[in-house]
């Protein structure tokens, strides 16, 4: 039998499988501040097929859940839901109900029939019996205005989700149109993305710390803003790139992304590479060079990747692995470099790389 390890954190791909594989249940999914956890309505809606609702509790008032409606012929009177809610299609929704435990005490409790087991319901509709309904907040320490009453809590199951360590972010980010400057800053200061709940990280200039007075830090919600900004950075001018970068991740994360942005600048245009493998010039620093593996594999297509795999040949051994290795873990593009001969090649010739 595995061992239980009592108060463990949830991964988000964990807490989504959970919703999937629970539909009955109302998960409360608590986290740090950016880390992802209302991104996972879509991710829950794809998989299976629903359409979603995002429900934004603290800024509800009690006529944004549901109005009384008067009937007439009997006299009395009905509560007929918001439409933001979808139950009125009559087919199956993921509703997240996100940031709960900051809304008000009176909008709580109009929501709070929809978290029973047996016939869950909005104002005077019962949920489809399909409907999926989860629950988002902030950790009790990040000190955000996290309140659930006990009766509450005894009707839902809550979950801690971790933080992305840098490696997980990098596998997503390599999927999302992330820029290759913010994934290489990420690869190459993974503390970026650590926890303040993680031991040793009182000094930690890059992350939300309840402890320190903040302004902005780093966080996936962050990088995604970010990687924005850099993706303009031809559009402006260089101080307001910067500025921007602070005001999105902070002065210590901008200052590291300044960096990687000039790396960036300097290097070879992708065409050039691509048509003239062998001898355009590769980089000679570890942060130019990671920008130029990761771009690469954002970039890559049927008809790139063989030319692109005699440019890489002339780094060094540990940015080829860690192309190869990345470009693996990456759906969208694991059939293009399992399909190319000279990728396959390299994996022969350098298995112990891997």
């Amino acid at each position: 039998m595995a061992e239980v390890t009592f108060g463990k954190t949830v991964t988000l791909k964990q807490a989504v499988n959970l919703i999937c594989t629970n539909p009955e249940i109302r998960f409360m999914l608590r986290g740090e501040p950016g880390i992802g956890k209302s991104s996972m309505l879509r991710a829950i809606a794809d998989r299976l097929g629903y359409d979603h609702a995002y429900i934004d509790v603290p800024n509800m008032d009690l006529g944004d859940v549901a109005m009384p409606v008067i009937d007439h012929e009997t006299r009395t009177t009905k509560y007929y839901p918001n439409a933001r809610f979808k139950v009125h299609q009559g087919k199956p929704v993921v509703m997240m109900l996100d940031e709960f435990s900051k809304g008000a005490d009176p909008v709580k409790n109009m929501l709070h029939p929809m978290l029973e087991k047996a016939n869950p319901r909005l104002g005077d509709i019962s949920l489809n019996s399909d409907n999926v309904v989860f629950l988002t907040g902030n950790l009790g320490s990040d000190g955000v205005g996290d309140n659930l009453k006990a009766h509450t809590k005894n009707r839902i199951v809550e979950l801690t989700v971790a933080k992305p360590t840098s490696d997980e972010w990098i596998e997503w980010a390599m999927n999302s149109d992330i820029e290759p400057e913010v994934i290489a800053g990420v690869n190459r200061f993974p503390q970026v993305l650590a926890s303040y709940t993680d031991g040793g990280q009182g000094d930690n200039p890059y992350i939300f710390n309840p402890r320190k007075p903040m302004g902005a830090f780093v966080s996936p919600r962050s990088l995604e803003t970010a990687s924005n900004i850099v993706r303009t950075r031809k559009q402006n001018d260089h101080e307001s790139i910067i500025a921007a970068l602070t005001g999105a991740i902070g002065e210590s994360g901008a200052r590291d992304m300044q960096a990687y942005i000039e790396f960036s600048d300097q290097l070879p245009t992708w065409e050039a590479t691509i048509a003239d493998p062998k001898n355009t010039r590769i980089p000679t620093s570890s942060g130019a060079c990671a920008i130029v593996v990761f771009g690469a594999i954002a970039r890559i297509t049927k008809e790139s990747i063989t030319p692109f795999m005699t440019y890489l040949e002339r780094f060094e051994p540990e940015w080829q692995s860690v192309f190869a290795i990345n470009i693996a873990k990456t759906p969208t593009k694991q059939n293009i470099a399992f399909s190319c001969k000279a990728f396959a090649d390299w994996v022969a010739k350098n298995q112990d790389l891997l």
